[in-house]
């Protein structure tokens, strides 16, 4: 039971993370908030259909998880190579 508590947190915490992404990508015009929004919302979605039991394939769910990791990899690049 406090395992599945932490698990909802997790998913507030990475939506608030994903909703901050977006806000630099919109009000700051930086890249690597768009990067943040994209891995984070995909992480909301992994997690609320694994905890929820949705029917998606397991397919989709490993190449949307692929996705989010492509996405921190671009934005962390961004971050590096940022001036």
């Amino acid at each position: 039971m406090v395992m599945e508590i932490l698990q909802y947190f997790s998913i507030v915490i990475e939506a608030i993370i994903a909703i901050l992404g977006l806000m630099i990508f919109i009000k700051k015009k930086k890249q690597y908030g768009l990067c943040f929004f994209i891995t984070f919302a995909i992480y909301v979605f992994y997690d609320l259909a694994r905890l929820m039991a949705w029917s998606i394939s397991t397919n989709i769910l490993y190449a949307s998880f692929f996705i989010a990791s492509l996405s921190a990899l671009w934005g962390m690049w961004e971050l590096y190579n940022k001036k």
